[in-house]
């Protein structure tokens, strides 16, 4: 429906005025932001996607998936027998037998995620990029995080980026996709609220913000403008896209930001693991440090959490 993006009009310095005052929202403290860091820890993609990944490292982060905070301090919040895991693990498509083998081994439902078409610079053609899918869903993968060609978004190509992104996910088959947009390259916000509309309209299950490789990755004010698209296409639908912001997200602090915005923006109902998840491969550690000082009253050493 290009009638729906034609006349898109984005009004820029309310978005980032908005933005701004979202940096200035007060913290939450005590068991409030206990009970926030593990919703986050629901709701994260554990992620690896280093050129030197080997199965010794796959395989140690599915087991940190698993168990992703100590279980005394999960004991001390009386929240041990709540099946808090990760949202997912998301590889590379070589590593990707790895992962299921490890999540098998410790007895884990966990999906695994695998980047795919192009990642993440989106220069294949697109007949690679469907090959890479398919194999990817072929070993196991069950989600499956798509990047865009960039050059379809600047150059006005929404028609071709529809078929583009419509032919993934036909790939995709039963695994459930998820759309990257790398907003950090697309040159406006208008452009963005724009790829996301077209990203939903060809069946995407999810709409991500970055690859974690550009300059710019997530940022408040493109998380608003897509997460009005959500909106505004659940709205005319009646189908709820889930969100998902990546790259750059370090914080315990940010994760809550994010939290909460979803909640502000999109209600409740968003913040599941079906409908949100944060890409992100450190910020694990960070949360896990704030739940062993709230339990404690002090910072760990090093070598009192495991590696992820």
């Amino acid at each position: 429906e290009l009638g729906w993006i034609s006349k898109v009009y984005v009004n820029r310095p309310a978005v980032v005025r908005h933005a701004e005052q979202i940096k200035k929202w007060k913290t939450l403290k005590g068991n409030w932001q206990a009970a926030w860091l593990l919703k986050a820890v629901t709701c994260i993609d554990l992620t690896t996607l280093s050129g030197d990944d080997t199965p010794s490292n796959v395989q140690r982060l599915c087991f940190k998936a698993k168990h992703p905070i100590r279980e005394d301090l999960l004991k001390a919040l009386d929240m041990h027998d709540k099946g808090i895991t990760v949202g997912a693990v998301c590889v590379y498509p070589a590593r990707v037998p790895d992962a299921v083998r490890a999540l098998q081994a410790v007895g884990c439902n966990i999906p695994v995620a695998s980047v795919a078409a192009g990642f993440p610079s989106g220069q294949t053609p697109l007949e690679t990029k469907l090959a890479e899918i398919k194999l990817a869903v072929e070993y196991g993968a069950r989600e499956i995080d798509i990047v865009i060609s960039r050059s379809l978004v600047l150059t006005g190509q929404w028609e071709g980026l529809y078929e583009e992104i419509r032919q993934c996910r036909e790939a995709c088959g039963e695994a459930h996709m998820k759309t990257i947009l790398a907003t950090g390259e697309l040159g406006s916000l208008a452009n963005v609220y724009k790829a996301s509309m077209i990203a939903m309209m060809a069946g995407s299950d999810f709409i991500k913000t970055s690859t974690g490789k550009e300059v710019e990755n997530a940022t408040f004010p493109v998380g608003i403008v897509m997460m009005r698209a959500i909106k505004e296409y659940y709205w005319q639908t009646g189908n709820k896209v889930g969100f998902k912001p990546a790259g750059g997200i370090r914080t315990a602090k940010e994760a809550i930001t994010w939290l909460i915005l979803v909640k502000e923006e999109l209600g409740v109902e968003w913040l599941t693991p079906e409908l949100f998840r944060l890409g992100a491969s450190s910020l694990l550690g960070d949360i896990e440090q704030q739940i062993f000082y709230h339990v404690t009253g002090s910072y760990p050493l090093q070598h009192e959490l495991a590696m992820a």
